[in-house]
This record gives structure tokens, sequence and C-alpha cells, in this order.
């Protein structure tokens, strides 16, 4: 996948959580373990860490959520 549609994937989960009450970090985490491949998370985690490019902002709870699912 490439890494901008990855990223606006990320954000559009982002955007939805922003709206709910809760910690909505953890509930992206949540969303991108079950529902993400690890093929996909992989990639993930190389984009947010820029070692792949986008030309999208990452939105602060995406990178607190790709901090939170590397943590174990």
């Amino acid at each position: 996948m490439s890494p901008d549609k990855m990223i606006y994937q990320a954000n559009q989960i982002a955007t939805f959580f922003h709206s709910q009450k809760g910690d909505g970090a953890a509930r992206v985490a949540a969303h991108l373990k079950d529902f993400w491949e690890p093929r996909m998370l992989s990639q993930f985690y190389r984009v947010v860490a820029g070692e792949e490019a986008t030309s999208l902002t990452i939105d602060p709870m995406v990178r607190e959520a790709a901090a939170r699912l590397k943590t174990p």
C-alpha cells in the first residue's frame, strides 16, 4: 500500500476517535491491531518513524497509537 494511503486511513480512524470520549490513542491502537495485518503494521511503523516518506501530516493520535503498539 502507498504510504500516503496508509496514513490517510490511519488519520481517518483517528478523526473518528477524536469525536469519542476516552483514550483515543488506545482505541486507534486497538483498531489497528485488530484490523490491520502484520505486514501492513510493519510498513505503518516504518512510515511513522520516517523510514518511508509520506506527503501527509500524521495525526498526533496516530503517532501515539504507533508508540503504544510497539511497546509491549
